[in-house]
């Protein structure tokens, strides 16, 4: 217990990893080997929300880290950045049995994991990939409609949808849409320092003004 005060204390990612490890707020709890809490950086601002953990996941307790996995990092490097540099995690943190989807009350288990890395981290985009993730915070979207496209929620929260990468190894003609999206991220993010800087110049102008 007092490794985990310690924790919590010196690394807020870690000691949240180990709540997350031991909760068992809902059954999935029982059929999976152990938690995914998810890993990662908040250094790029990108955080990725995934689905589930699937097989591989639950035996390394570590996201995406199989065929889907790969391919996620494959679309990483292509624009510059690589994984230690996002965030990566799940909208549920255990493996649901034989990877069928998460159940609402499973999903609604995890919203406090969720709410306290993003509380952490403070995100500049939130990628979600596939329906599930997306349906955290656009449930009467679809996917297919709304992916590559920067959307806010009422709460300033910046999401950007994508199609899962596991979707794309299943439909090889999604991989293109999951490039372009890639591509336009990488967009955003290059884009976002300018933007920043010129608000910036301009309240500066504004403060030359109201002094003179």
């Amino acid at each position: 217990m007092a490794g985990d005060n310690h924790a919590r204390m010196n690394d807020p990612l870690r000691g949240l990893a180990s709540e997350i490890r031991a909760c068992m707020a809902c059954a999935l709890h029982r059929s999976a080997r152990q938690a995914v809490p998810g890993e990662g950086s908040g250094e790029s601002g990108v955080f990725f929300l995934g689905e589930a953990p699937g097989y591989n996941e639950d035996v390394q307790g570590r996201p995406f880290v199989g065929a889907a996995g790969q391919l996620l990092d494959e679309l990483l490097a292509g624009i510059g950045l690589d994984r230690s540099k996002v965030f990566i995690t799940n909208v549920v943190r255990h493996r649901p049995p034989e990877n069928r989807d998460p159940l609402p009350d499973e999903v609604g288990a995890c919203d406090v994991w969720l709410k306290r890395h993003l509380e952490i981290l403070r995100p500049k985009v939130i990628v979600t990939l596939g329906r599930h993730a997306m349906y955290k915070f656009f449930p009467a979207e679809s996917i297919s409609r709304v992916h590559g496209k920067l959307r806010k929620t009422p709460e300033g929260l910046v999401i950007f949808p994508m199609f899962h990468p596991a979707a794309a190894l299943r439909q090889p003609a999604l991989r293109g849409a999951l490039v372009a999206d890639f591509a336009t991220l990488a967009l955003f993010l290059s884009a976002e320092p300018v933007a920043k800087a010129v608000e910036e110049e301009k309240t500066a102008d504004q403060m030359t003004l109201f002094s003179e």
